[in-house]
């Protein structure tokens, strides 16, 4: 019944053949999810995975040309031992040519790049290249030969776990779809090229015949083991870290703790995948920290620059205690003024706090632990962490010349304090607004002008006190004021532009409108992105955006954008305000390093805030940050992630399972829908080749077979039916419409009949 031939294959049957190669494909899956992993981090997952698929293509196309050289390698050993050497060559070149490329002024070498947390480090995609290069022709190699030459289990287990090695090195989750297509693939090879003992108790079922059985099982194996509950482990990583000791791959952590960088914009806390710790603390709360300063916005690169109110000495010191601000800021000066002069405590009406004086906030002490040193890198730091509200800093594990900034941090001023610098502070709690009568204290300076104020009070201050007091209160109050007083002028020419942006004007003076006070207007602009559907987002790309865009379209970025955007208001408001870097302190640890230690410092904790210059106080930090509407980057457990898929691939396995019951019923009903109206001819051919398809005999058959089969199957009678086909095809008989009809009423005779001895044979297996 069934036509040969000795025609060759066509090319196009070949190529067919070839490229649906299960192991070439399995092959294009595992490449593909290695190069995931090393596509560029600071990009979207959208772009992991056209970078993965891109590569998994080539892995297509190059995979098929060695697949073909395989080929003729086995069949042709002698030669193909030297072309195999050829290859190895050739791609080797390639690597080597690569590497060299990605090189190129790149600071570490391509087998550190390997080792190293990729997100770390900057992508390279010549390094990238020389990966693939490398791992294609070696994962070919060795699938192919350990499939189609010489099978062996336990080998192909060890190359499917090289994935997840790769992965687990830098503790990073492999994408779940990676996952369950990898676990899937290599259950379907192992299954489709086993090996069985041949003896008498084996059974040997034709492939063709066996891929519904396995394809059930691959379904079940991947929905079991992904619904399956698993255990959480916490993974520490900070042993692999630790061995990080590449200088420019600490170039991030570089950027948070020293000040002098020309710019600074809001790509450092984006890209925070790194849990790295930076600092260690004994503290009774959690605190705000500042390392550096920027005082100029560029609204056409979204970045802060340095000027001269960021990075110019306010005073130095060869040691600790070191002076840095005043208990209750610049109120503590106008207070002083007014105890030492009765004539200027009535000319602004301070008499009546005289007696009773303010509410002074709380004094507590910090002590921060560099831990540079002691995870092994060798760099320090030119800034100290200078907590919210400092006082001085009172000790220092190594006494050096140390300057205060103008902007309120500490600069080590020759060389970088060391890597494992203990630094010691005092510092104020952050509650002075928070009494009545220090406010009232601040309204009530707030109704004079401010610049002779500021006058007055250096004139008294100067005289009674001076630079040179041999009080240390006394002489840091001077100080502290003194600095203010200098300055306040550049305050006004630097600190108050907003780029004479009309909309940001305008919504300055909408947000403050009613509000007596600057600090009441500090509270509101605070307040507005609480309350105006801002959210937090490490994914947001805000490539070609400013902080006007921020503020009025997109409502969406990190610290950076609220900060930036808190900074502009506040100017177009009259309130000189600048833009600050640091981290905020809110990790307690019962697990620290160091003595005591109860807080943690780490990278993730970098933090972008503003400060603003209040009249009658000086400077004071806020938070606009948005923290309860955050959408960052998936913290779903590879886990849960694998469980919430089992879900979706056990309702498909379920739904492919109906599918496959009723196929036979549909197939059989739509065969009968397309017999009516075929040709008589095509009818019978086309059911002949059905009841073999059925019935499940070889085509090999012939006809008369074929119908003494199924009779002594099933009964069914489909002899007229096997006449017709031997007339139509072998005589070139005409068949009317009557035989048509005669033959697919056997047909359907003969299925119903099939459809019943099978379910004769079930009842009698129970």
């Amino acid at each position: 019944m069934k036509e040969t031939n000795n025609k060759k294959i066509s090319i196009r049957s070949y190529l067919l053949s070839t490229l649906i190669d299960p192991v070439l494909w399995y092959t294009v899956l595992i490449m593909a999810a290695l190069m995931f992993h090393y596509s560029d981090q600071t990009e979207t997952d959208l772009h992991a995975y056209m970078f993965a698929f891109g590569w998994g293509a080539a892995t297509l196309v190059i995979g098929w040309l060695l697949f073909r050289a395989f080929d003729y390698m086995q069949k042709h050993h002698f030669i193909g031992s030297f072309a195999y050497l050829a290859i190895g060559l050739l791609f080797g070149y390639a690597f080597r040519w690569a590497v060299d490329r990605g090189n190129v002024n790149y600071p570490i070498t391509w087998g550190l790049w390997f080792l190293t947390p990729q997100d770390s480090l900057n992508f390279n995609k010549w390094y990238a290249a020389g990966f693939f290069v490398l791992f294609v022709l070696f994962m070919c190699s060795v699938i192919y030969y350990f499939t189609k030459v010489r099978y062996r289990i336990f080998m192909n287990f060890l190359i499917f776990i090289i994935p997840f090695a790769i992965y687990g090195k830098e503790y990073e989750k492999m994408p779940t779809i990676f996952i369950i297509l990898l676990a899937v693939g290599y259950i379907l090879l192992m299954v489709y090229y086993r090996q069985l003992m041949d003896d008498e108790n084996t059974v040997f079922v034709e492939r063709r015949k066996s891929w519904k059985t396995i394809a059930v099982y691959a379904a079940a194996f991947a929905v079991i083991s992904a619904i399956v509950p698993k255990p959480t482990v916490e993974a520490d990583r900070t042993i692999l870290e630790n061995l990080i000791s590449a200088e420019d791959i600490t170039e991030r952590l570089n950027a948070m703790l020293n000040v002098f960088r020309d710019t600074s914009t809001g790509e450092q806390f984006r890209n925070r995948a790194s849990n790295r710790w930076v600092y260690e603390a004994v503290a009774k709360e959690p605190l705000r920290i500042k390392t550096a300063t920027r005082s100029t916005y560029n609204f056409d690169k979204d970045e802060w620059a340095i000027q001269e109110l960021d990075d110019h000495y306010d005073g130095t010191s060869k040691g600790t205690p070191f002076d840095i601000g005043s208990r209750m800021g610049l109120a503590d000066a106008f207070l002083e003024a007014a105890r030492l002069d009765s004539d200027y405590a009535g000319k602004y009406g301070l008499s009546q706090y005289l007696d009773e004086g303010l509410a002074e906030p709380k004094m507590n002490h910090v002590v921060f632990y560099l831990l540079n040193g002691y995870i092994g890198l060798p760099q320090g730091t030119d800034m100290a962490p200078v907590p919210q509200c400092a006082i001085a800093m009172t000790d220092c594990s190594v006494q050096k010349k140390t300057a205060r900034l103008i902007g309120g941090t500490v600069y080590s001023v020759n060389s970088q304090f060391p890597s494992n610098s203990r630094f010691e502070f005092d510092y104020s709690a952050n509650t002075f607004f928070s009494s009545p009568k220090n406010r009232e204290f601040i309204e009530q300076l707030d109704r004079y002008d401010y610049k002779k104020l500021l006058e007055d009070t250096y004139e008294v201050l100067e005289r009674e006190i001076g630079p040179d007091s041999s009080d240390p209160e006394k002489a840091r109050l001077f100080s502290f004021f003194d600095v203010d007083y200098r300055y306040y002028d550049k305050y006004l020419e630097y600190l108050l532009d907003y780029g004479d942006r009309k909309r940001i004007k305008d919504l300055a003076d909408k947000i403050t409108e009613g509000c007596d006070t600057e600090y009441d207007k500090a509270l509101a602009l605070e307040a507005y992105f609480y309350n105006n559907d801002y959210t937090y987002d490490l994914t947001y790309d805000t490539t070609g955006k400013n902080a006007e865009d921020f503020m009025f379209v997109t409502k969406t970025g990190v610290c950076y954008e609220y900060a930036t955007s808190m900074v502009l208001l506040a100017r177009a408001a009259g309130i000189p305000a600048r833009y600050c870097e640091g981290y905020n302190m809110s990790e307690r640890t019962d697990d620290g390093n160091m003595p005591r230690t109860n807080y943690v410092i780490t990278l993730q904790d970098a933090h972008g805030f503003p400060e603003l210059y209040l009249r009658g106080y000086g400077w004071l930090s806020f938070e606009p940050t948005v923290s309860d509407n955050i959408i960052t980057k998936k913290k779903t457990t590879s886990t849960d992630l694998l469980s919430r898929a089992g879900v979706i691939m056990l309702i498909g396995s379920l739904m492919a399972l109906l599918f496959a019951m009723a196929y036979p019923w549909l197939s059989h009903k739509f065969f009968i829908l397309r017999s009516r109206k075929r040709r008589p001819a095509d009818t019978v051919k086309a059911i002949v080749h059905r009841i073999c398809k059925v019935y499940d005999i070889d085509e090999a058959n012939t006809s008369k077979e074929v119908s003494a089969y199924v009779h002594e199957s099933t009964g069914a009678d489909i002899s007229y039916t096997a006449k017709l086909f031997d007339r139509s095809e072998y005589g070139g008989e005409n068949i009317d419409i009557q035989d048509k009809e005669r033959a697919l009423n056997e047909y359907i005779t003969a299925y119903d009949a099939f459809r019943e001895s099978r379910k004769r044979r079930r009842i009698t297996n129970r």
